[in-house]
């Protein structure tokens, strides 16, 4: 894809929507809204890495109740013909097609590679790769294996959803957000997994989610690993400007 002149092309990941409690992100939720809005006026396209919201669990006819204004925006954009792209996270790797039907925002559950302006994206959640975190892998095995959902889709959207935020806010496992301080790239394990992608093809840039932590890292000849933060302590995005990409943070104030 060539970015169309004055264009930008935008990610960003980790809002958690609903944590701790749906009253205390309601002003993080506004935030994001509010970014949208500027985004929009120059986004090529959109990407939402992941973990928008700290629970979400689409059943046949039921979706988690609230998010109605973020909801809303991603529609408007979306309808106004800016292309909008979302890669599943743990905490919301549950989502079925209702984003596809109602919002018209294709879901991804792996990492994708895409080419804007011969720059070469290797983008994706984040979670569950790289060495370590085998709590959490065994843990999401249980969680997508389809007799789990099935058995999980038989509670009361009441207990089912209040149960789901419940686990989601209090385990560790799930949150992937036990310690968000630099670890050293031999102990980040999206920077291990990053440089054991570049060992069989070249991109220039990994872009991830998931560890709530900004980073740009380079790794490799000429490839640099991305991490976008989170909209709960740092607020920050990523914007390729068709030429390099750069985190910036969001400083709109509610």
């Amino acid at each position: 894809m060539t970015i169309s002149p004055n264009k930008k092309i935008y990610f960003a990941s980790d809002q958690h929507f609903g944590a701790p409690t749906a009253e205390a992100s309601f002003p993080r939720e506004q935030k994001f809204v509010a970014w949208l809005d500027e985004v929009k006026q120059d986004a090529e396209c959109i990407f939402l890495l992941g973990d928008l919201f700290d629970f979400w669990f689409e059943y046949k006819t039921v979706v988690p109740k609230g998010f109605i204004r973020v909801l809303g925006k991603l529609a408007e954009i979306r309808d106004s013909g800016i292309p909008i792209y979302f890669f599943v996270g743990n905490h919301d790797l549950w989502m079925n097609n209702y984003f596809e039907k109602e919002l018209n925002i294709p879901i991804y559950r792996d990492n994708q590679e895409y080419t804007f302006n011969n720059k070469t994206f290797l983008i994706g959640h984040g979670d569950g790769k790289g060495p370590g975190d085998k709590g959490y892998k065994r843990m999401k095995k249980v969680f997508t294996n389809p007799f789990s959902k099935w058995l999980f889709r038989w509670l009361h959207p009441d207990l089912g959803v209040k149960l789901g935020h419940y686990l989601s806010v209090k385990n560790k496992l799930i949150s992937g957000d036990a310690d968000v301080k630099f670890l050293g790239e031999e102990n980040e394990w999206l920077v291990q997994y990053s440089k054991r992608k570049l060992e069989s093809k070249h991109y220039d840039y990994l872009v991830f989610g998931h560890r709530h932590l900004p980073m740009i890292i380079p790794i490799g000849e000429n490839s640099k690993y991305v991490n976008l933060g989170d909209w709960i302590g740092y607020f920050t995005y990523g914007v390729f400007d068709g030429e390099s990409f750069e985190l910036k943070e969001y400083e709109n104030v509610f």
